[in-house]
């Protein structure tokens, strides 16, 4: 039997028909092969060029900082040539055939989706970025104390066309699907997404700075402004009490500032603005309109701007342009960028000091005489203005960039009192104004009660949490947790003491005590379930404002003590991202957001 076999054997595999399925076979497993090569390189070309074009875009960057308009366009050359081509190869005919196999073709079909995002970002937005940045470099227009607003006005269609590309992008970018499996693409496509949102957003803000800033600098004509130093270490709902102001004048992008006054000139029977009934029901017993110390307890900041201009015109007779909020921490930003200033006694504020000096130091040098106090504020405040508007600013980029994170950090406020300026300010983070729509939003403001400048030591957490999107209406919590951090060491009594209680309240607190009103401005629509301050259920004034619910409950916190209180909340399940203002207090404050995004 076996010699038989081999004869057997033999002749299967030599009939024609037979040697033929074999041969398709061994064709097929090559064609297999060589598919399988081809996509892998296709895929090696893709990751390999993407991440040139990452470098390459990093470097136009760096160099568009630099103010090196050159090198900028020369590596935004490079990484679009990079871009496209791991487009090619996303492209490929191994890579589009994989694209379309149900579910194993997941993962090509997102990187297809990248690579399309990616040179769209390098050829419609860092390109022409590139190019532009010669014109738009802070050396150019910035030129000692005064801004060149006819360039940056001129500028203006090609920053909008920036920001309206950027758009559509985020729009592409978002719509990238989820990779099935591959887990590493996925979170490419996460940070491909929230890096053409931040880019979109900030070309925004860029070409409405381009739109506005001419006008609001004087273009037009001289414009003025109320601006007002904010002291957060006596918390108000804008940041802090209203410690000094002067008038900022611009005349063709040329500033100037009048020297500065303290908050006790503000003081007279003023007639009251009309800003609506809810703001009347909430703050009208407080006399916000005549008692400046009270005119800013809202965190709408167009609330705070309306009353300070209209006391100002009844006081001197001035009608100015807009109002300007800014506080200690956003001077420390600018004297980092312009280094420090030295007071007529030869004491030296620096980035460092400045702070201190003003929310601490000043209490404890002077601690009864207020108007020698007031006098030492306005001349720190007064030589650093002088020093930010002098005709000679070492570095105008350093200059902006201080000004952009005192702007990031809600640190500094703007408004306008030209309808068509203030519309467009409230697109950007200057306006702090209470947006009116249904997106989830949860606002924690507080107001010191006490009279006191004990929130230079407070310490601040937020959290605010929400269920999914399946029902109209969705489960949420905001959690707030309050620290008192003042020192074991005593502090003067105009510090620490708590004479801003009202005399028929009959509540006596040590020392030091945190009193303060904290509340919560919530998303439109949204009922209060409970609130509770460590563990028990405590009494809320409910309101309104600007059509969203306000709740408020005053808390007492001892020093070196903490506390936490709790608002649980039945909101709407309503589409948009959740939005979470931090209060710009001396402290600063990352907030966790655990919110589902729901769909529209």
């Amino acid at each position: 039997m076996a010699a038989d076999d081999e004869p057997q054997r033999f002749r299967w595999l030599t009939h024609p028909r037979r040697r033929n399925l074999v041969w398709t076979g061994v064709v097929a497993i090559v064609a297999i092969v060589a598919f399988g090569c081809w996509l892998g390189i296709s895929a090696r070309d893709a990751k390999s060029n993407l991440e040139q074009a990452r470098n390459s875009a990093q470097q136009a960057k760096d160099a568009l900082l630099q103010g090196n308009a050159q090198d900028a366009s020369q590596h935004a050359d490079a990484a679009q040539a990079h871009a496209q081509a791991a487009r090619d190869a996303a492209h490929s005919l191994p890579w589009n055939v994989a694209s379309v196999v149900p579910w194993l073709g997941s993962p090509f079909k997102t990187g297809q989706q990248i690579t399309d995002v990616v040179l769209g970002l390098a050829a419609d937005v860092l390109q022409p970025s590139a190019h532009a940045g010669a014109a738009l470099s802070p050396d150019r227009l910035l030129q000692g104390n005064r801004v060149d607003i006819q360039t940056l006005r001129d500028q203006e269609p090609v920053l909008s066309g920036l920001s309206e590309a950027a758009a559509q992008l985020d729009v592409e970018a978002s719509a990238i699907a989820e990779p099935r499996f591959m887990s590493a693409l996925g979170d490419a496509r996460t940070q491909l997404q929230g890096q053409t949102s931040e880019l979109a957003h900030l070309l925004e803000n860029t070409a409405l700075a381009a739109r506005i800033a001419p006008t609001m600098m004087g273009a037009d004509g001289p414009r003025k402004y109320f601006m007002g130093f904010q002291t957060n270490a006596e918390a108000r709902g804008t940041g802090g009490l209203l410690g000094g102001f002067g008038v900022l004048r611009f005349d063709d992008g040329t500033a100037t500032v009048d020297d500065l006054g303290p908050n006790t000139e503000l003081v007279g029977a003023f007639k009251p603005i009309d800003l609506g009934p809810e703001y009347e029901q909430q703050y009208g017993f407080t006399n916000p309109f005549s008692d400046v110390r009270n005119s800013n307890l809202s965190s709408h900041f167009p609330y705070t701007a309306q009353i300070w201009k209209s006391m100002w015109a009844q006081q001197s007779g001035m009608n100015v342009d807009g109002v300007i909020a800014i506080d200690p921490i956003a001077l420390s930003y600018i004297l980092g960028a312009v280094g420090p200033v030295t007071m007529p006694d030869g004491e030296l504020v620096t980035k460092d000091n400045v702070v201190e000096l003003t929310e601490s130091t000043a209490y404890a040098r002077f601690p009864t005489d207020q108007t020698a106090r007031k006098e030492y504020l306005q001349g720190i405040a007064n030589e650093i203005v002088k020093k930010m508007t002098g005709k000679k600013v070492e570095s105008p980029r350093k200059l902006l960039d201080a000004l952009g994170k005192a702007v990031g950090e809600r640190r500094i406020a703007v408004w306008d009192s030209t309808p068509a300026v203030q519309e467009a300010l409230e697109l950007t983070p200057l306006a702090h104004a209470i947006p009116e729509d249904a997106a989830p939003y949860a606002e924690v403001v507080i107001n010191n009660l006490g009279g006191n400048k004990m929130d230079y030591y407070l310490e601040r957490e937020i959290e605010y949490a929400a269920d999914g999107c399946s029902g109209d209406t969705r489960m949420s919590t905001v959690t707030i947790r309050l620290k008192n951090a003042a020192p074991t060491t005593p502090l003067p009594d105009y510090v620490a003491g708590s004479t801003g209680l009202l005399p028929d309240i009959p509540i006596a607190v040590p020392s030091g005590t945190m009193v303060s009103s904290v509340r919560l401005v919530a998303t439109s629509g949204a009922k209060l379930v409970s609130a509770v301050a460590n563990n028990e259920k405590v009494p809320t004034f409910t309101s309104m404002e600007r059509g969203h619910p306000s709740f408020e409950v005053q808390v007492a916190i001892p020093p070196g003590k903490s506390g936490e209180l709790t608002f649980r909340l039945s909101e709407p399940t309503s589409p948009g991202a959740p939005r979470v203002p931090i209060q710009p207090l001396v402290s600063s404050v990352a907030p966790v957001i655990s919110v589902p995004e729901c769909p529209r």
